[in-house]
């Protein structure tokens, strides 16, 4: 086969046990979560030589690695925060497609939640404050406020409203509800968004993601061993990475994020469109960020992101459900959320959701083509990768 020509398939995925876990070590969840995704694929361990891992704090792929028993022959640590994983997905993609691996695992684990309830601080709320970024830090520019500040010019820019956003709220925990492993499954409506405590101008804290414990694995590997996996395949159909700035200063226009490079080019490479997807899972640490990620992938025009969202389009029976788990704002955040997306992306295309958030199209079938897209950062990287089944 000329190398670069084989199809890549996802076939195995999973999550660890995840909301509020105070007795287990992230090194427990990258190993939990790597067993139940390669059961899930019906594959033998050994012919994993591909690794990829990314974390908080001081976990090396080589130490995970070695934990988990594997002694790969390819592997990979991006590091560029929220949109890491899409971006390693897309690295192990074109690794597998060119012959320099065969089967890849990406895995990852956080006991982020406990270890701020226990006091150990393992990361900064920034990728740091040396380098350029040593000229913001004094004057509050943390990850929050940062973010707070795109949002606020976006609704400067185009008239988007506090109550679209927090619409979006409301939506992604109604599709949080029907799932049991969701950290908040009941309902709120727009004033609980707009009456929660204030934690950066114009975000209270029901437009910021919740803080969770857990884990969640993806096995990738090459066309010739899908007959052999458990699961029917879900391909990878077209992946596409960006990166933009890391000081504010640097960045040209607060309401175009790097999603607008990194999914056009995803969806050139599947030879597929934006309104052709049927369901999208969107890095959301905060409400803005889906709105703004709609925009940037195409979903909708520039400044529409607030009406495109509106009137349920995002929940599970909507026109585009959007975070069918229930996202990064209600079901579940353990620092870097990029692979959850994959997973929930791979589950909603093989059917395998709970009954209530399980995708459904013409004539009951679950959907073919999906979305995933992560941003990392301060809309600093972003990785979009499009899967699809037959």
């Amino acid at each position: 086969m000329t190398p670069g020509t084989r199809k890549v398939a996802v076939v195995g995925v999973a999550l660890s046990d995840c909301g509020r876990l105070d007795a287990v070590t992230p090194y427990a969840l990258h190993a939990q979560a790597a067993r139940r995704a390669l059961a899930d694929s019906g594959l033998d361990r050994s012919l994993i030589d591909g690794f990829a891992s990314a974390g908080l704090g001081t976990l090396a792929p080589v130490e995970v690695a070695e934990y988990l028993g594997l002694r790969p022959s390819w592997v990979d640590s991006t590091s560029v925060g929220g949109a890491t994983w899409e971006v390693m997905a897309a690295h192990a993609a074109d690794a597998i497609a060119q012959g320099h691996a065969e089967v890849v695992l990406l895995v990852y684990g956080s006991t982020a939640r406990a270890d701020i309830k226990a006091g150990r601080r393992t990361a900064a709320l920034s990728f740091g404050t040396r380098g350029p970024a040593q000229f913001e830090a004094p004057y509050g520019h943390t990850l929050i406020a940062k973010y707070a500040m795109a949002a606020r010019r976006h609704m400067h820019e185009y008239g988007t409203t506090l109550e679209q956003l927090a619409d979006i709220a409301v939506q992604t925990r109604a599709n949080a509800f029907h799932n049991p492993y969701a950290l908040y499954r009941s309902p709120l409506t727009v004033d609980d968004v707009l009456g929660g405590p204030m934690v950066a101008d114009p975000f209270t804290t029901l437009h910021c993601c919740v803080r969770s414990d857990g884990g969640c694995a993806v096995l990738l590997a090459a066309e010739e061993y899908v007959p052999d996996t458990a699961k029917p395949p879900v391909w990878v159909l077209g992946t596409g990475t960006a990166v933009s700035h890391a000081t504010l200063s640097a960045w040209e226009d607060f309401t175009v994020t790097p999603a607008a490079l990194s999914g056009r080019k995803a969806f050139a490479r599947a030879g597929v469109t934006p309104q052709e997807i049927e369901v999208a899972e969107l890095y959301d640490a905060f409400t803005y960020m889906t709105l703004v990620t709609l925009e940037d992938l195409g979903f909708c025009a520039k400044g529409e992101g607030g009406a495109f969202a509106a009137k349920g389009r995002l929940t599970i029976g909507g026109e585009l459900p959007v975070n069918t788990d229930g996202g990064g704002l209600s079901a579940c955040h353990p620092g870097m959320r990029g692979l959850f997306l994959l997973v929930e992306a791979v589950r909603q295309l093989r059917g395998e959701a709970e009954e209530g958030r399980q995708v459904r199209r013409a004539h009951g079938r679950p959907p073919r083509l999906a979305v995933a897209s992560g941003t990392g950062g301060w809309f600093c990287s972003s990785g979009t990768i499009v899967l699809g089944r037959e």
